[in-house]
């Protein structure tokens, strides 16, 4: 996959395009990912054991992978994302500035 956890990224399609924010998590069986600060929808909770009162809740949901687009911060512009052979090990890097893409996940 291209896009991974904690890459920073533009919405690019939807009513959200144009928000950036830090991907939180990825589910690549359902081809989306959780964005930090993106796609926010309203769930009605009833009271519970664990939260005493309901109420409506504002949280993220996810959005689908195609409709995002990496987010350099060296070039600040949207890229696309490529791979590198370095030795034995399969680097990402900017397809604009060359930069390379840190892991976060470390692997």
């Amino acid at each position: 996959m291209k896009l991974r956890k904690g890459d920073f990224v533009q919405v690019m399609k939807g009513k959200d395009a144009g928000k950036k924010g830090r991907i939180l998590r990825v589910y690549p069986q359902k081809d989306k990912a959780l964005v930090e600060g993106v796609n926010f929808v309203k769930r009605h909770t009833k009271p519970g054991r664990v939260d005493r009162q309901g109420g409506i809740i504002q949280k993220e949901a996810p959005i689908a992978l195609p409709g995002l687009s990496y987010f350099c911060l060296k070039c600040n512009h949207t890229t696309r994302v490529g791979f590198k052979f370095i030795g034995e090990n399969k680097i990402r890097y900017c397809k604009k500035c060359g930069e390379l893409i840190e892991s976060s996940q470390g692997k």
